[in-house]
């Protein structure tokens, strides 16, 4: 949750925080330069980590409770995609100079694709080889269900075989023929070449062989490094992770989420590291943080939107301060398969009632300073695109909890106590609905990132809003992590499905690659539809925007989910408000959400 995940992991970005003290704060910038600019060593950089955004994974293949943006990013510093495809130069293409292939060749078909590797090499001299694609591809293939990134008849599934040509060169065949743009920028984007001559065992002192050629041996050698990725404190001594084909690697890693990188002397590709150590520094809360950019600890940080009224007091201490936009749509999942509340989610008249008491506008005015934009529906609305449809632009469900009050009396239910409670149980046009128990109260909770004071200000004007609707909301609060963890797909008897709403993306709950389909999110079974979303028809739709060349398809995709609300729309805020010290360069806002180091430098 790419949140990942990005997870790339497809990318989840997400911002959060606990409570802060100043101990904390000394000890997260303590690994580095604390003198009041690092920009006089020119081979350091202090960078402030978004409140509670706690790094804690590096292996290059996610899970489900690992998807946040910063492991994207520091993952890929470490070991680079075959296809690194981002928005780091200003504008979202393939970045060559982060990517271990040179070349993509589809077949006339665009049933396969021919893939060139670089003259590269791991950071202890051997060859990155096609095997090691094939190794990555094994694991996957063997592993599907644990991966994050995993949708039913997508990657893997659509990927019949991998053929080596030689060293440099090997084949991938679809099943059918696809959009080259979605194939390259969100399905090639996804594999992370791995050294098969290190990690191709099953255990610390295993020997190394071709244990992943079989799907019983990959299952294992999946298992030993997930088990070794879970051993935080170790990323940085374990010799697993000293093999990486990236600008930098890890100097040191703490479960706090504090993470040092320093140039990789070996590395030979075109992304070299222009600032030698990188320091990452963790912050409970936005407070903390700003706290040290005023003292002038951190060369790169984060503000609330809520302070941009503040901007001079940053820039007067030497630093620029820019909003950073992204590509992606911010929302709460419902928990579909819920005990409780399961049954009443999966009314469509309920979800407009909900959807109708959200203000978006006074949201993205109030609460979000006027840095968000308001979302109606699964595609981008920040960002002009041919993606968005009319349907969606338009806003199906206008914000009226007059009418979304009207909505619920129509359907059987009656204000009681200041609750709507289901008066008339029943699958008629005027009932309740199927699987609606007479007597049910309309009352959900929401488990929500803590530790921002944007998205408790949030929570609060929803929380009135539902209130003037007959809905009551009530708001359980946990660090990011926690909520990702908490908040996955389950059945309705499962011990963890009792979570009926979710949030996690003050800064965007979902960025997407460069061509924004739902196949992942919003797919049945799709491995980041964390609310067990299910319609058969829109699933059609979004195998249709991985097929066709046209923009209609996507279009179609965006009318049929802005109607039929498979999750709680919300404004779309910028990513972040970014605070940089003058002098520090060399990179875009990527509108992904990562973060690239190896792009920074000291320009004065």
């Amino acid at each position: 949750m790419s949140f990942a995940h990005t997870a790339h992991i497809r990318r989840w970005a997400l911002v959060a925080g606990a409570v802060a003290t100043t101990g904390a704060l000394l000890t997260a910038c303590s690994g580095g330069s604390t003198s009041s600019s690092s920009a006089a060593s020119a081979d350091t950089i202090n960078y402030a980590l978004p409140a509670n955004f706690t790094p804690n994974w590096i292996l290059p293949v996610g899970t489900s409770s690992h998807l946040n943006t910063n492991n994207s990013s520091i993952s890929q510093v470490l070991w680079e995609p075959l296809v690194a495809y981002d928005g780091s130069a200003g504008k979202v293409g393939w970045n060559k100079n982060n990517s271990l292939a040179t070349d993509a060749k589809f077949a006339a078909d665009n049933k396969s694709v021919t893939i060139t590797l670089g003259d590269r090499h791991w950071s202890d001299g051997k060859q990155i080889t096609s095997r090691d694609v094939e190794f990555w591809f094994n694991l996957v293939k063997a592993n599907k269900a644990d991966w994050a990134s995993y949708s039913p008849g997508k990657a893997p599934d659509n990927w019949t075989s991998l053929k080596t040509v030689d060293a440099t060169h090997f084949t991938i065949t679809f099943d059918k023929a696809y959009n080259t743009q979605w194939m390259l920028a969100n399905e090639l984007s996804m594999i992370r070449p791995m050294p098969q001559h290190v990690w191709d065992k099953t255990s610390d002192s295993g020997a190394v062989s071709d244990l992943d050629r079989t799907p019983a041996g990959a299952k294992k050698v999946w298992s030993y490094l997930n088990n070794a990725a879970k051993n935080i404190s170790g990323y940085a001594t374990d010799p697993l992770w000293k093999t990486v084909s990236g600008p930098y690697t890890i100097k040191s890693f703490t479960t706090s989420g504090k993470v040092d990188l320093t140039a990789n002397a070996k590395y030979d590709g075109g992304g070299t590291a222009q600032i030698k150590n990188v320091n990452l520094l963790p912050f409970t809360t936005t407070d903390a943080e700003e706290n040290a950019l005023r003292a002038g600890t951190v060369d790169y940080g984060y503000i609330n939107a809520t302070d941009l009224g503040q901007k001079s007091s940053f820039t007067s201490q030497g630093y620029a301060v820019k909003e950073w936009s992204g590509w992606a749509v911010t929302y709460m999942p419902y928990n579909f398969n819920n005990p409780a509340m399961g049954a009443v989610f999966k009314q469509l008249y309920a979800r407009q009632a909900i959807q109708m008491s959200v203000d978006q506008t006074s949201l993205s005015k109030v609460v979000f300073n006027g840095t968000a934009v308001s979302t109606f529906g699964p595609v981008p609305q920040g960002q002009k695109s041919s993606f968005v449809s009319t349907e969606q632009t338009s806003d199906p469900y206008p914000f009226s909890t007059a009418k979304a009050r009207k909505m619920l009396t129509d359907h059987g239910w009656k204000e009681q106590g200041g609750v709507m409670v289901c008066n008339d149980a029943g699958s008629g046009d005027d009932q309740c609905g199927a699987g609606v128990a007479k007597g049910t109260k309309f009352e959900m909770q929401v488990l929500s990132q803590s530790g921002s004071t944007v998205t408790d200000n949030m929570m609060s004007a929803l929380q009135s809003s539902f209130g003037d609707s007959g809905i009551k909301f009530s708001v359980k609060s946990a660090p990011v992590n926690t909520v990702l963890s908490q908040a996955s797909q389950c059945k309705s008897g499962d011990a963890d499905c009792k979570w009926q709403l979710s949030f996690f993306g003050t800064a965007g709950s979902w960025y997407f690659p460069a061509y924004p389909t739902g196949d992942s999110l919003f797919s049945t079974g799709g491995g980041s539809n964390f609310g067990s979303y299910s319609n058969s028809s829109v699933d059609k739709l979004i195998s249709a925007t991985t097929t066709s060349s046209s923009s209609e398809a996507m279009q179609k995709y965006s009318a049929a989910l802005a109607k039929d609300l498979p999750v709680v729309w919300l404004p779309e805020p910028d990513y972040q408000v970014s605070v940089i010290k003058n002098g520090l360069g060399g990179f875009a806002q990527d509108s992904l959400a990562n973060f690239h180091p190896n792009m920074w430098k000291w320009t004065k």
